[in-house]
């Protein structure tokens, strides 16, 4: 479980490959507000989206509430990373707690599932659908640009 700017968020244990806290990112000259900035991570440039911004929630209020944000790194082919207020949790759900969502309830798709956990009501996410097609293009070339300026640094 995640937290996205004060809404409960869900994304399947299957696609998270690590949970980090917030490194310094580095971002280029005008990058998308949703793209936070890239992570150097053992010499491959690594995007960071900012789900907050992403989804139209905004950024934390305060200072100490960013403090405790976090990176999600998600497995797959492409390197790719979420930032998030808070993980809260990780929890097992069984198949009667899960509602599927039609996927023309949300933008892309990118919730799947309605999540019931106690009196909370989670948004299970889908996470090849969080970026649309042109997004992750421009995330593609924008991450390619970063690798090269980091191959540029190397020793």
């Amino acid at each position: 479980m995640v937290d996205v700017a004060g809404t409960d968020c869900a994304l399947p244990r299957r696609a998270v490959r690590e949970i980090l806290p917030l490194p310094r990112l580095w971002r280029p000259p005008g990058a998308p507000g949703t793209l936070a900035g890239f992570l150097n991570l053992a010499g491959s440039a690594v995007p960071v989206l900012d789900l907050g911004v992403l989804f139209g929630l905004g950024r934390p209020a305060t200072a100490r509430q960013a403090l405790y944000r976090h990176l999600v790194l998600l497995k797959g082919e492409a390197p790719l990373a979420l930032m998030v207020d808070r993980v809260a949790d990780v929890v097992r759900v069984e198949a009667g707690q899960v509602r599927p969502v039609a996927d023309d309830t949300t933008l892309n798709g990118c919730v799947a599932a309605e999540i019931q956990l106690a009196e909370r009501l989670v948004h299970g996410l889908a996470v090849d659908r969080i970026l649309l097609a042109e997004e992750r293009d421009r995330v593609a070339a924008q991450t390619r640009d970063a690798q090269a300026r980091l191959a540029e640094w190397a020793a």
